[in-house]
């Protein structure tokens, strides 16, 4: 697993565009097949995305090619709710770039049989060659997704029930109450998400740094998902100074020194 750590999240934000933009732009000097990218929602991610809309518009990059799988989406929150992860997705990324639409793939949070539909994504991911690169984020409590603490690290796409935790973290998008949010949203498992060729999550800001100091340096265990990370052979955590202060300084040296060395 590699570490970078940046000054703050907006440094952070950009490393992590760029590096998605190469990916692209590596495989398409290959290949002709699709690059398949797996993305998140929330805060975390914006940078990253105006750098890629960014880079778009400046005609650096394009998105024709690439097929994408986002992590998860509300139960019975209507695609045209401002808080949905349709509506997140198109504001913040879609909507600015020339990816084609039939090339988005976003749980549907109102199919009348859930547990279909979420076996119908995983089948959607492998039909498209599985995913090159999955970003992501972390919870407080180190969850990825929505595969809140104690999800099996082996589960896969599909409905799972959000903590009270998670619901008042997320709240902050429903008028500050946890009883807007949805109870209940569909959700990539972690082996989905482990099972791309490359991860990267993202973390940024103090109240990350428990989280990630237990999934950098502690077992690797289902209370704390991200801590996953540990056993792929391409993870990728990008964090700022503060994400990153929970961990013993031995590692935090170690980690610098690794990106020095590989430039």
């Amino acid at each position: 697993m590699k570490v970078i750590i940046r000054e703050n999240a907006a440094e952070g934000g950009l490393w992590a565009a760029r590096h998605i933009a190469a990916r692209i732009k590596e495989k398409a000097a290959r290949t002709a097949e699709p690059f398949v990218l797996g993305l998140p929602t929330g805060s975390t991610p914006l940078a990253t995305y105006a750098e890629l809309v960014r880079m778009v518009k400046a005609g650096e990059l394009s998105f024709k090619n690439v097929i994408t799988f986002n992590m998860d989406e509300y139960v019975g929150l209507p695609e045209e709710h401002p808080e949905s992860y349709h509506s997140f997705m198109h504001k913040n990324f879609f909507d600015h770039i020339d990816i084609p639409k039939d090339h988005i793939h976003i749980l549907n949070g109102n199919a009348p049989d859930p547990e279909a539909e979420c076996a119908a994504y995983e089948r959607a991911i492998l039909a498209a060659g599985g995913i090159d690169l999955f970003m992501g984020g972390i919870g407080e409590d180190g969850h990825i997704a929505f595969n809140e603490p104690f999800s099996p690290l082996s589960s896969r796409t599909r409905v799972v029930t959000l903590t009270q935790d998670t619901r008042e973290v997320n709240s902050r998008f429903f008028g500050g109450d946890p009883e807007a949010v949805p109870a209940r949203a569909m959700s990539v498992g972690v082996a989905t998400v482990m099972d791309s060729r490359e991860v990267m999550i993202l973390a940024f800001g103090p109240k990350k740094a428990r989280a990630l100091a237990s999934a950098i340096e502690g077992p690797m265990s289902h209370y704390n998902t991200v801590s996953a990370m540990q056993n792929h052979p391409a993870g990728i955590i990008v964090c700022d100074e503060a994400a990153i202060g929970e961990v013993k300084v031995n590692s935090y040296r170690y980690f610098k020194a690794v990106e020095a060395a590989e430039g």
